[in-house]
C-alpha cells in the first residue's frame, strides 16, 4: 500500500544535484583507512547510485589521491563526474605558482572544488592576512582554476560562523568566489554546530541575493545535520554534500543515506532515479565494509532495524496497513520490514513470522497462540529470539509436527586445559552422533576454544552422512551473563551466527547456567536447522566411522 505522506510537500521535482564526499570528507573518519582498491570500488558504486559528483580527494595531501585520479580515469563511469578537492592558494604564492593548484591541474579531474577562507577570525588568527588579501586568494585561485578546468566549486569555509561574526565580510567573500568564476557557491557549517532554523535564513538570504548556484556542506557536532542541509535546500539551495553512513571527521558529515530519501520522498525533490534510491541500502553496508565499521543496525532508512516490529500491536496493525507504523515504504530504499519475535510478542506476529519461514497459520490460530506461550516463557528464562531465527523457525515447525529427526547426540565431551606455559588454553571435543540409519558416528577435534571444538567435531560426526555440512562455518559467537549477581552461577545465553558456502547465513541461541550447554544447544540447532532448509538427503553406505 501506498503511503499517501510521501511526497506529500512537493516540489514539482526541483532537482538537487548529490555531492558525495565519502572518499575525501569520509575518509577522515576516526579508524578509517580506504586503500586505492577501496576507492576505486566505492567510486563504481556512487556511479551506480546515481550521485552527480564524487570527491576523490585531495592530489596534493597524499601519493594514494594522486594515484586515485590516474586509475579512476580508466574507470567507465556513467552518471557521476570527478572532483578533486584542494584549498586556494598559499597567501606568500600566486595563484600561477602555487604548488597545489597546479596538482589540482594536473590531476585532470573534470571538476575542481577549492575551500577559501569566510570568518574574519581565520583570515586573522589563521591565515593571518589582510581581508582584502583574503579576498584576493579567493578570487585569484577560482580565476586561475576556471582557466583549465570546466567546473569550480567553491566550499566558504566556516561560512555561518562567519556570517555570525561579521556578515558584511563573508558576504564578500561569496562576492570574490562570483567574480573569480565559480560555478557553485557552497555554504559550509565547517564546525557543525548550526541549527536549522540559522540555516534557513541565512540560505535564502545568501540565494536571494546572489541568484547564484548554491551548495549546502554541513557537520554533525550538534546532532543537526541531516535538518540542516534539508532546511537549506527548501531555502534554495541546490547541491548536497553528503557522505555514505554520515562518516566524517568529529561527529561525521551529513548522511547520504539519510538526506536523499527525506528529500526525494517525503519533499518531492529529484536527487537520485527510483532504481537508485532502491541501492541505498547496498551501498550503505558496502562502505561500512570497506571502511571495517560494523554497520549500524539503528541507521534510519537503511539499518537493519529501521524497519523492524517487535510489539504485537505495531505487527498485527502493520500487517493490515503498513503506513501505520511505517514512515515510508522500505522497499524504495532497498531495505525490507523485518517482524521481532519476543515475549513482547502476540498471536499475528508469530503468524506473520511464519510466514516468512513459509508456513501458513492462518488456519492454526490455537497453535500460534501455543507458540506466543512457549516463547514468552523461554523468554522469561533468558532465551532471546531477536537474533536467532533459525532456533525460531525449529521451534515453530516442531509445534507444528513438521521437524523431521535428522540425528540424535548420544554424549559428548568437552575438556579444556589451561596452562600459564607457552602452551596456553587447550580444548578437545568428543562427540558420538547416532543418524536414522541406526549406526553411530564418532569424532573428536581440538580447537582454539571449547565451541570451535565442538562445532569441528559435530561436524566431522555428521559429514560423511550429510555432506552439506562440510560447507557449514560458525561465523560469530556472542556470550551474555544473564544475572551478574549470582556470579558463576549465573544462566548464560550464547547466540550463534552460522553461514555457508551459498552465503546464506542463520542465528540460533542456547541458555543454560553452564556456557558449554548454552552453546552446545545453540550449535546443535545451527546443524539441525541446516539439515531441514536444504532438506538434505544422507549418504547411503556411509555409516561407518
Amino acid at each position: 500500500m501506498a503511503n499517501k505522506r510521501e511526497g506529500a510537500r512537493g516540489t514539482h521535482g526541483k532537482k538537487v544535484f548529490v555531492y558525495d564526499t565519502t572518499l575525501r570528507d569520509g575518509s577522515q573518519s576516526e579508524g578509517v583507512s580506504f586503500s586505492l582498491t577501496d576507492k576505486l570500488r566505492i567510486t563504481e558504486k556512487l556511479d551506480e547510485l546515481g550521485v552527480h559528483y564524487i570527491e576523490g580527494g585531495w592530489p596534493g595531501s597524499n601519493p594514494k589521491d594522486v594515484a586515485y585520479f590516474k586509475e579512476v580515469r580508466k574507470l567507465k563511469l556513467k552518471t557521476s563526474k570527478i572532483a578533486a578537492f584542494g584549498s586556494t592558494h598559499h597567501p606568500s604564492k600566486t595563484a600561477a605558482t602555487d604548488p597545489n593548484l597546479k596538482l589540482l591541474l594536473d590531476c585532470k579531474a573534470p571538476v575542481v572544488t577549492i575551500f577559501g577562507k569566510t570568518w574574519d577570525a581565520h583570515v586573522s588568527q589563521v591565515l593571518r592576512i589582510s581581508r582584502e588579501k583574503n579576498l584576493d586568494v579567493i578570487r585569484d585561485s577560482i580565476k586561475h582554476l576556471k582557466k583549465k578546468v570546466g567546473e569550480v566549486i567553491f566550499d566558504a569555509e566556516h561560512f555561518f560562523d562567519g556570517y555570525k561574526s561579521d556578515a558584511a565580510y563573508a558576504l564578500q567573500c561569496l562576492s570574490a568566489a562570483i567574480d573569480g568564476g565559480a560555478d557553485w557557491l557552497v555554504l559550509c557549517d565547517t564546525n557543525g554546530g548550526g541549527l536549522p532554523s540559522d540555516v534557513f535564513d541565512v540560505t535564502s538570504l545568501v540565494v536571494k541575493k546572489f541568484k547564484h548556484k548554491t551548495g549546502i556542506h554541513c557537520h554533525n557536532d550538534g546532532e543537526m545535520v541531516v535538518a540542516n542541509t534539508v532546511m537549506a535546500v527548501q531555502a534554495g539551495a541546490s547541491q548536497i554534500h553528503v557522505t555514505v553512513n554520515g562518516m566524517g571527521e568529529r561527529c561525521g558529515n551529513a548522511d547520504l543515506c539519510a538526506v536523499v530519501p527525506n528529500l526525494q520522498l517525503k519533499l518531492g525533490y529529484r536527487c537520485l532515479t527510483d532504481a537508485g534510491l532502491k541501492r541505498l541500502r547496498d551501498t550503505s553496508l558496502l562502505v561500512s565494509e570497506l571502511a571495517n565499521m560494523k554497520p549500524r543496525i539503528h541507521q534510519p532508512f537503511v539499518g537493519q532495524s529501521a524497519f523492524a516490529h517487535k510489539g504485537g500491536i505495531h505487527v498485527d496493525a502493520v500487517l493490515k496497513n503498513p503506513a501505520t507504523y511505517e514512515h515510508i515504504q522500505p522497499e524504495k530504499v532497498g531495505n525490507v520490514r523485518r517482524v521481532l519475535v519476543s515475549d513482547l510478542s502476540g498471536k499475528a506476529t508469530i503468524m506473520a513470522k511464519a510466514g516468512e519461514f513459509g508456513i501458513d497459520m492462518k488456519a492454526d490460530p490455537e497453535t500460534a497462540r501455543e507458540i506466543v506461550t512457549r516463547i514468552k516463557h523461554m523468554e522469561n528464562q533468558g532465551y532471546q529470539f531477536e537474533g536467532a531465527d533459525g532456533s525460531l523457525e525449529i521451534l515453530i515447525k516442531k509445534a507444528r509436527g513438521h521437524w523431521k529427526k535428522y540425528f540424535e547426540v548420544r554424549r559428548a565431551l568437552v575438556t579444556v586445559s589451561v596452562s600459564s606455559g607457552d602452551e596456553g588454553q587447550y580444548s578437545e571435543a568428543v562427540v558420538v552422533i547416532k543418524t536414522p540409519d541406526g549406526q553411530e558416528h564418532h569424532a573428536a577435534a581440538d580447537g582454539n576454544g571449547p565451541v570451535n571444538a565442538m562445532d569441528k567435531a559435530f561436524r566431522q560426526a555428521l559429514s560423511a552422512y550429510y555432506p552439506e555440512l562440510k560447507g557449514v562455518r560458525l561465523l560469530d559467537f556472542k556470550v551474555r551473563i544473564l544475572d551478574e549477581t549470582k556470579g558463576t552461577s549465573a544462566k548464560t545465553r550464547v547466540l550463534i551466527l552460522s553461514g555457508d558456502e551459498t552465503g546464506e547465513e542463520w542465528g540460533t541461541v542456547g541458555v543454560s547456567e553452564n556456557v558449554i550447554e548454552a552453546s552446545w544447544q545453540a550449535l546443535v540447532d545451527s546443524i539441525d536447522y541446516r539439515l531441514h532448509k536444504k532438506a538434505v538427503k544422507p549418504v547411503r553406505g556411509s555409516g561407518k566411522d
